[in-house]
């Protein structure tokens, strides 16, 4: 398909001025960013973007309509997570069929006990084009419920919190805080962070007590240096609360008694640059998570309250150069520690006290990940984790430390004639054009035939140490059986392979993750999984940077590219320290005031970098109350690559105009969305939108 016969949109040209220390840089769109959404011109422009994007895909739409039918009917309309116990009651989630949100319930550990519905997040969500609950925290002798909604999208919650004993919500809200809350142990008192109403970063650790005005609420903390985000939690014990505040590089825990009435923080390492570390209590120790000494990170406990820094640290689980330690859980006995080795996300079991060796819980395919789930109890020989693989639909587990059995709890259900046998998963190394060896894993179904004519769908995030893993997604078959093959390419930036591959995508190597995705579709091309003008690119956010970058670094090489919510103007962002976040960033990004920041950054920045060239056919989506990447930086590039592309390729923005960076809310709605991207890669595929699955 060729760009319709349809005008597109047109947006001003309106030059303005970006200054910085090293020289001016002329915006011809800056105009399109309003900061408090509501400059009609602007709004009118998103929504011809929005009418263009649907009167260009109009004949496809009954394809798209049935896309969405054929994914959604994939879904068991009233499924329920597995109850999980604490402190005498098991508690889950569930949804009703038909329902966009979920119900949350418990029930009392004694026989025959009646459910009791702590939130039902449909009624609450009635009224509202957007709604989300964040935080949901149960005070410990169970009688209120804390929980933090999001009724724009934008992040900005507000508290509540509701009497379990009676039922009722109470009138008191606190607007603009954090998705995070811990209860102090009197079973009134609550903390949760402030956000600063510019930057909406969370800076004020406040202490709320249930039934009193919130404007009296008593200031705990205030976090003065913006490059921290700050939030609260408590240990698994229920014996300590933290507030923890952590960098990019950088972290400082505090810790008090939650028994203690005045609620006393002590830091526990004061930061320091370059040192991450994170806590949680067993018996009389923390255990810590920590880089000091260890690149991959290392486990180690000190007495609380010793007072002698990290001279009475002991190491518990050993620093080792092919394992990266991701995150741990605490038992009475051992340690569950989240490992990515070899590209892959495992468990592994350390016993305590140390002596007897780790061990991992053992998996049969080649590509899969595994996380802990929660694991609310200390006393127990059970552990629960998730596992998943590319084939394998989200799966459930208990497993016994004693025996080595692993209990299977659930599987997510895959309605209809889903069969895993019919598809097959690789994981590879691909070549990078320094030598590096890129982890790749593959989807295809087990009737595919490696003769380089099949299309290809290659995903990327590429930031912020965050790692992709190869997990399941039923929407996703809706392109694997009309003949796609699915890649991730866990480019440099994650840390798939440790810290090093982190560090070697960020800051002044961050063309790395941009060059790796190239190389990861050459290899790929090379090797027959797909055909070479039958390529495809998606990612998100970061990883919509790192698809926008590759868009002008090597066009040629994909027929289309979807990028959801891209961050695409990062050089006036990064010099813009009012909008959300970006002090945050400057360990991930650089520091624009810095010369050879700025000139890295403007290098490679997608916005900055367009040019009279012919593009890809593009599907680019953004929310007009994102927080993390602002509406107006995916509008600007489209703007920009309209007035400057040479080629007749589709190019479309999608604008959702109730909701932020994670889209929208509701179970069912989110796959609009992705139908409509899959329409748009099937048409360029030169699938026909008729054709069967």
């Amino acid at each position: 398909m060729t760009e319709p016969d349809i005008p597109p949109p047109v947006a001003a040209i309106r030059p303005h001025a970006v200054t910085s220390p090293h020289g001016v840089r002329i915006d011809p769109y800056y105009w399109l960013r309003d900061d408090e959404r509501a400059n009609p011109e602007m709004l009118a422009y998103l929504a011809a973007e929005n009418a263009y994007r649907e009167q260009c895909t109009a004949p496809h739409r009954a394809f798209e309509n049935a896309l969405y039918e054929e994914i959604v009917a994939r879904l068991k309309p009233d499924d329920a997570s597995v109850p999980y116990r604490k402190d005498g009651y098991w508690y889950s989630t569930r949804f009703e069929p038909g329902q966009e949100h979920p119900i949350f319930v418990r029930r009392k550990d004694v026989a025959h006990a009646l459910e009791e519905i702590l939130l039902d997040v449909n009624a609450l969500a009635v009224g509202h084009e957007y709604y989300r609950i964040g935080a949901l925290e149960i005070s410990p002798d169970g009688a209120w419920l804390a929980f933090c909604e999001d009724t724009v999208g934008r992040q900005q919650f507000s508290l509540r919190v509701k009497n379990l004993r009676d039922g009722e919500i109470l009138a008191a809200t606190i607007p603009d805080v954090e998705s995070d809350l811990a209860w102090a142990n009197d079973n009134r008192t609550l903390l949760y962070v402030e956000k600063d109403p510019d930057t909406l970063l969370g800076l004020y650790v406040k202490k709320h007590v249930v039934g009193t005005d919130p404007r009296h609420d008593a200031l705990v903390f205030a976090q003065e240096n913006k490059s921290f985000y700050t939030g609260v939690s408590k240990s698994k014990s229920d014996r300590y609360i933290f507030i923890h505040m952590e960098s990019t590089v950088s972290s400082e825990w505090r810790y008090a008694h939650a028994g203690d009435p005045a609620l006393e923080f002590k830091t526990f390492l004061a930061h320091e640059p370059d040192h991450e570390y994170q806590l949680e209590h067993l018996g009389d120790d923390f255990i810590i998570r920590t880089n000091w000494g260890a690149r991959n990170f290392r486990l180690m406990r000190a007495p609380i309250g010793r007072g002698n820094g990290r001279a009475d640290w002991r190491d518990v689980v050993a620093h080792r150069d092919d394992t990266f330690i991701e995150d741990f859980d605490v038992f009475d006995g051992f340690l569950a520690v989240s490992v990515r080795t070899g590209g892959l996300a495992k468990i592994s079991i350390a016993p305590l006290p140390p002596g007897a060796a780790p061990f991992f819980i053992a998996s049969d395919e080649a590509a899969y990940a595994m996380a802990l789930s929660v694991n609310a109890e200390l006393g127990t020989p059970l552990v629960r984790y998730t596992y998943s693989s590319l084939t394998t639909p989200t799966t459930v587990y208990d497993y016994d430390v004693r025996t080595g059995e692993k209990i299977l709890l659930k599987r997510d259900p895959v309605v209809g004639s889903f069969d895993p046998a019919h598809y097959a998963t690789e994981f590879r190394f691909a070549p990078a054009r320094d030598g590096a060896r890129v982890p790749v894993s593959l989807l295809y179904r087990k009737d595919f035939v490696r003769d380089g004519t099949a299309p290809l769908l290659q995903y990327a995030y590429g930031a912020y140490g965050l790692s992709v893993d190869p997990s399941f997604s039923s929407a996703r078959l809706s392109l694997i059986d009309r003949g796609f093959v699915y890649a991730i390419a866990h480019v440099r930036g994650g840390q798939e392979m440790g810290r090093a591959w982190y560090d070697a995508g960020r800051k002044l190597h961050k063309r790395n993750s941009f060059h790796d995705f190239v190389d990861v579709t050459h290899h790929l091309v090379a090797e027959r999984y797909a055909a070479g003008d039958k390529v495809f690119a998606m990612g998100g956010s970061a990883g919509g940077l790192t698809v926008a970058a590759v868009a002008n670094l090597s066009p040629g090489d994909y027929r289309g590219i979807v990028a959801h919510v891209p961050f695409v103007d990062v050089v006036t962002t990064m010099l813009d320290d009012g909008i959300p976040l970006t002090t945050n960033e400057y360990d991930e990004w650089g520091n624009p005031r810095d010369r050879a920041d700025y000139e890295y950054m403007l290098s490679y920045s997608p916005y900055d970098n367009v040019r009279a060239q012919d593009y890809p056919a593009l599907f680019v989506t953004t929310g007009l109350w994102d927080s993390q990447v602002q509406y107006y930086e995916p509008a600007k590039w489209v703007a920009k690559l309209r007035a400057l592309k040479t080629d007749r390729n589709p190019l479309f923005l999608h604008v959702d105009m109730q909701a932020g960076h994670g889209g929208k809310s509701g179970r069912f709605q989110r796959y609009r969305e992705i139908a409509m991207e899959y329409a748009f890669l099937l048409d360029q595929a030169g699938l026909r939108a008729d054709a069967p699955p």
